[in-house]
């Protein structure tokens, strides 16, 4: 049985994946390895795992807007997320979704770290602001 989250699209497109989900957020200067797709911000929940291919669920970005360039040259090499969750959209994230066209949702009716478990499959439908949990 699948649980579905609705919410508002802020990029279009869908993806699924395999969510990424924490509370903690990731630096953008330094929480990223570009070059291998690796969380390496030190003592983060993601710390040395991949966001390829992943659907992100995270409050939001950290430090500055390095977010829109270190997961941009990631996406670019073909190692970044599949799209992104986000209960809520600072500036700094509308700039980086921006930049990286991924699908993206934000503002919906559920807790998203109450709903989906790490590593829970999930399906984005940003283009009617749908999140589908399909499996855990």
């Amino acid at each position: 049985m699948s649980l579905v989250l609705k919410g508002r699209g802020v990029v279009p497109g869908r993806a699924e994946g395999l969510a990424l989900v924490s509370r903690q957020a990731i630096s953008g200067w330094s929480g990223l390895d570009e070059k291998t797709g690796l969380v390496i911000e030190k003592g983060h929940p993601f710390e040395g795992r991949s966001i390829k291919d992943r659907i992100l669920v995270l409050s939001g970005g950290k430090g500055s807007n390095g977010w829109s360039v270190h997961f941009h040259a990631a996406r670019v090499r073909n190692i970044g997320p599949a799209g992104l969750i986000l209960p809520r959209l600072d500036s700094r994230l509308a700039v980086t979704v921006a930049v990286l066209g991924l699908p993206t949702i934000t503002d919906l009716d559920q807790d998203p770290f109450e709903a989906i478990a790490l590593d829970s499959l999930v399906e984005i439908d940003a283009d009617r602001g749908l999140v589908t949990v399909l499996a855990v």
